[in-house]
């Protein structure tokens, strides 16, 4: 799977809060200072040629819809970011977040709860 970049990625966490929009929708609910809208239909357009976006046409207007769930999209980013920093390694993830002091015991104990409870 292709990455996004961060102007891609800000567009695409817009279009998976509304699951669906017209470029004035997704322009309307960018975070401030909101970008002018040939820039948002530009990295839609970029976004369906990276089959992320999906197209329907309403007569003369397009209704963008995400091609990828925002899940999926996780998953495979935290997947790139463990073989290539990690040795592929999750456990090795969670060490340097730990060694990081960004993963605190409490925080721990609910996922290895969460494991726990998975395994049943």
């Amino acid at each position: 799977m292709k990455l996004l970049t961060k102007a891609e990625e800000q567009v695409m966490k817009v279009l998976w809060k509304l699951e669906d929009g017209l470029l004035m929708e997704i322009v309307e609910n960018m975070p401030e200072p909101q970008p002018h809208k040939n820039t948002v239909a530009t990295i839609l357009k970029t976004l369906v040629d990276k089959g992320f976006v999906k197209i329907e046409n309403v007569g003369r207007i397009h209704r963008y819809h995400p091609a990828i769930s925002k899940d999926n999209y996780s998953r495979d980013t935290l997947t790139n970011v463990a073989k290539g920093y990690f040795e592929g390694s999750f456990s090795n993830v969670v060490s340097f977040l730990v060694d990081e002091n960004k993963l605190s015991v409490k925080e721990l104990e609910l996922l290895l709860q969460q494991l726990k409870k998975n395994k049943k």
